[in-house]
């Protein structure tokens, strides 16, 4: 039976609203259009009663808007009333895309700007709502989640800030490092592994692929990267092998110690089809020399797959990887601002999470278990078994 098909088996918490702020629109218009096509076509003979209201509607979106002073301080509004729904905002901390006037000049919005417009959003909402739902894709400064010496905890912090509000649950995408829920430990935290969506685009895109130890490995391409490949490779019942990067500590370049070469772990690649994977691609150069060292190691394929596609970097040195037979596909998901460039690229390979994203919506709207969206290992051997067949 499809999800969308369910049985109702509980009321809502409460009349359902999203709020996408400017850097998530396109995404929260997609989450909504799923939504509200699931609650038109649900059929219930409780959708008329009171505890029902609102369940049905033409949108779910909540106009708000975050505007800034000619000095580059902002205010939240939420425009409509929002007393006693169940607010999901989503907020997209990457989208450089932005900018706002500061003095006359413009000013790309960083993460910062972004998390005070989601914190001024949730101010807006005045404590009226039933509950405050925070959909972050890319958790804000995840990857500063342990201290090393004297400096700060920034993703600890931020989620401390984010409950001290009043939000009851976050939702998040392949955390750098889950243990950092410790800090909200008696809130609702959820970093979610789009295993499944990967290799539904892969498999879409990939007609001759064959999924068994024989033809295919996954790769980490770090050490820190590990538990993400191990639970990937076993989903798919693949072996696992990792790189670890040897550095110079005497020196520090572009404030960090440059990598001298990656030194791979793991059983033979050659004529095997190899999936990297890893939590993100920021600048990109070690998804690059993890590649060129695959394919001198006589690997088929070699797709890189990465929940947020930054390209810090650009897309050039990408481009030469493809062109000299290095890189075959990359697969990035939605859940971050993707350039019209990056959409264009012959390996490029979108990977839509919108539908993913209302589905969780709709079963926390119901207070239901997330357990079989959040392992999703019998969808995962249903598409294996039609890719088969």
């Amino acid at each position: 039976m499809l999800y969308e098909e369910k049985v109702i088996e509980t009321i809502p918490v409460g009349p359902l609203g999203l709020i996408p702020l400017k850097s998530c629109t396109d995404l929260g218009n997609k989450v909504d259009r799923y939504l509200v096509d699931w609650r038109r076509e649900r059929e219930s003979e409780h959708k008329s009663t009171i505890a029902f209201t609102g369940y049905q509607r033409d949108s779910y979106i909540i106009n708000a808007a975050t505007p800034r002073f000619g000095s580059g301080e902002g205010k939240g509004i939420v425009e409509e009333s929002v007393r006693g729904d169940d607010l999901y905002i989503m907020v997209d901390v990457c989208n450089y895309s932005l900018t706002y006037s500061l003095f006359g000049m413009t000013n790309h919005m960083s993460p910062d700007d972004h998390f005070q417009d989601l914190k001024r959003i949730i101010a807006a909402a005045a404590g009226k709502a039933r509950r405050i739902n925070v959909i972050m894709p890319f958790l804000y400064e995840s990857r500063q989640h342990k201290r090393s010496r004297r400096e700060s905890l920034d993703c600890a912090l931020g989620l401390k800030e984010l409950v001290n509000m009043g939000v009851e649950n976050i939702i998040t995408f392949d955390a750098h490092d889950p243990r950092v829920q410790n800090a909200i430990h008696l809130k609702g935290f959820e970093t979610v592994q789009p295993i499944y969506q990967f290799l539904k685009h892969l498999l879409k895109n990939e007609p001759d692929l064959k999924i068994d130890s024989d033809h295919m490995m996954v790769i980490s391409p770090d050490e820190g990267g590990t538990g993400r490949a191990i639970y990937f490779a076993n989903m798919l019942g693949l072996d696992m092998g990792m790189f670890y990067k040897r550095r110079d500590y005497t020196r520090i370049e572009n404030g960090r110690n440059p990598i001298v070469a990656h030194e791979f772990l793991g059983s033979s690649v050659e004529g095997k089809d190899v999936l990297i994977i890893d939590d993100m691609i920021s600048s990109g150069e070690s998804m690059q020399d993890v590649a060129k060292e695959l394919k001198r190691r006589k690997a088929r394929k070699v797709f890189i797959c990465s929940t947020f596609g930054l390209f810090t970097n650009g897309l050039a040195k990408f481009d030469e990887y493809y062109e000299n037979g290095f890189i075959d596909r990359i697969l990035t998901t939605n859940l971050v601002y993707q350039t019209p460039d990056l959409l264009q690229r012959p390996y490029y390979i979108n990977v839509d999470m919108s539908k993913y994203i209302a589905l969780i919506i709709d079963n926390l709207n119901h207070d239901a278990s997330l357990s079989e969206l959040l392992t999703p290992t019998s969808r995962i051997n249903r598409l294996l078994a039609q890719y088969r067949s």
